[in-house]
């Protein structure tokens, strides 16, 4: 299956045919598809956010976007029934000042969906904003620059980040997914984040995948980042794949596509991964 896939709705993607998409994964043999497209940002969260406009005006569906990606989810969801199983749902971001937004939100859509996926893709950073974790270079050079010569600071606001959106309530529709747990390593080999976490950040690791074996969710086994130019590895890396695996922590692949050809990509490395 793949757990992890975007539309031709998404503003940062490719515009291509989420029908080709799909007929792409049954070429290859898939019989599980979700469709997780971005659900919108809070309105209030633009007063917030600091970073290039295209971070906060292409990350997500617009409100008045999401019937519409519904309808076509869920006419594929039908079209391809006798030929694969498509599930569908939301990538939703963590904003932790957004918190009953993003409830609501999900109260009111979440009856609707299958499966979602939550991530965090914006930080804390300077002038006490947000900022993109995975825009552009420049954006998280502007954002965390403060903490780049000490890589493990980086480390330790995303994942204080990411602890907070695993403790937080979000109502019955919570996402039973957490998304590209790393995702703060996209730009590591610009950066050089690329040293391994340190026992402080394990130590927060730790709590975050004792919470997500407690609440019976799932990992993102996310291959997209294998093929970005400054990552050059797999989300959620090595480090956090062996202690998931210990607590016996179910991980789901996702190629993160926004395209055709990314549908599936990687898939055959995932049993190296998970076995090696």
């Amino acid at each position: 299956m793949d757990g992890h896939t975007h539309t031709e709705l998404c503003p940062h993607g490719s515009g291509e045919a989420t029908d080709k998409m799909v007929q792409r994964a049954i070429q290859l043999g898939m019989q599980r598809y979700c469709i997780t497209e971005h659900a919108p940002l809070p309105p209030a969260f633009r007063n917030q956010y600091e970073g290039t406009l295209a971070g906060y005006t292409e990350a997500s569906l617009r409100l008045d976007q999401v019937d519409d990606y519904l309808a076509l989810a869920n006419e594929l969801k039908v079209k391809y029934a006798g030929q694969i199983e498509i599930s569908v749902g939301f990538e939703v971001d963590f904003l932790p000042d957004h918190v009953a937004w993003t409830r609501d939100f999900l109260n009111t859509y979440g009856p609707q969906t299958q499966e979602s996926i939550l991530s965090v893709h914006f930080m804390r950073g300077r002038h006490d904003h947000f900022w993109p974790v995975d825009m552009t270079t420049d954006d998280f050079s502007a954002g965390f620059g403060q903490w780049l010569s000490t890589p493990q600071q980086v480390f330790e606001h995303y994942y204080q980040t990411v602890l907070a959106s695993v403790q937080t309530d979000l109502g019955p529709y919570a996402p039973q997914r957490i998304g590209h747990m790393s995702l703060v390593r996209k730009y590591q080999d610009y950066f050089n984040l690329n040293e391994p976490l340190d026992a402080n950040n394990l130590e927060l690791v730790d709590q975050i995948l004792a919470l997500i074996k407690q609440q019976h969710r799932q990992l993102d086994l996310n291959l997209a980042g294998l093929y970005k130019p400054f990552c050059n590895d797999f989300y959620p890396g090595e480090q956090i794949l062996k202690r998931a695996q210990k607590l016996g922590i179910p991980m789901i692949y996702g190629s993160d596509a926004h395209d055709i050809v990314s549908v599936g990509r990687g898939y055959h490395l995932i049993k190296k991964l998970i076995k090696g």
